[in-house]
């Protein structure tokens, strides 16, 4: 079977889904895709070694190098090309994409977002933020949701979702930890699975 769909995983920092989604490839849970990319907006990121461990080509564009938006994203796009990339994958990826790059990937970009959207979520919801909300308004469900990337934050059609139970005592730290490993890390690669079959 070689009609693979060409994966790119935009990263920034340590790569935890990116080694979700590469451990997936592995044992078989993504097996209509290919992870042949990964570009990431911060030299010093993780994701990189992880990219590097696993024999995919990466790719480092800065934003202040580049000097504006526009010629940030271009240079995106340039990568995205040059690799026939097919499908991209916003990991922990802290940089929220225009409405002229998004509309170029219709329903071809994905994001895992740490709540069960519509909580939580959108401008200024990001990493602990979003589980320090959940626990101050006291919500007794979160979760995680995959959806597709549009030019509103986290306003894209939802893919997958999957809900976690808060516990007494959780801090947003051990919360962030257990959404991962419950929810984010299982619904991510099948989401991503689920995009390149239907593809």
């Amino acid at each position: 079977m070689n009609n693979k769909k060409n994966i790119a995983v935009l990263v920034s920092g340590g790569g935890t889904n990116l080694q979700a989604l590469i451990d997936a490839q592995k044992s078989g849970i993504i097996t209509s895709g290919k992870i042949t990319l990964v570009i990431s907006n911060n030299a010093g990121a993780y994701a990189l070694e992880r990219a590097a461990r696993a024999d995919i080509k990466s790719a480092v564009v800065l934003k202040r190098e580049l000097g504006s938006q526009e010629a940030f994203e271009g240079a995106i796009v340039d990568l995205l090309t040059e690799n026939s990339i097919d499908v991209i994958v916003l990991a922990g990826f802290m940089s929220i994409l225009s409405e002229s790059f998004t509309s170029r990937y219709p329903e071809r970009i994905i994001n895992v977002h740490p709540s069960l959207i519509p909580s939580f979520c959108g401008k200024g919801f990001y990493g602990l933020r979003v589980h320090e909300a959940a626990l101050e308004y006291g919500v007794k469900v979160t979760g995680a949701t995959v959806h597709f990337v549009n030019e509103i934050p986290d306003g894209g059609k939802i893919i997958m979702q999957k809900a976690v139970y808060i516990e007494d005592g959780d801090t947003p730290e051990v919360l962030q930890k257990r959404v991962m490993e419950e929810a984010e890390w299982k619904i991510l690669p099948a989401s991503v699975e689920k995009v390149c079959s239907e593809m």
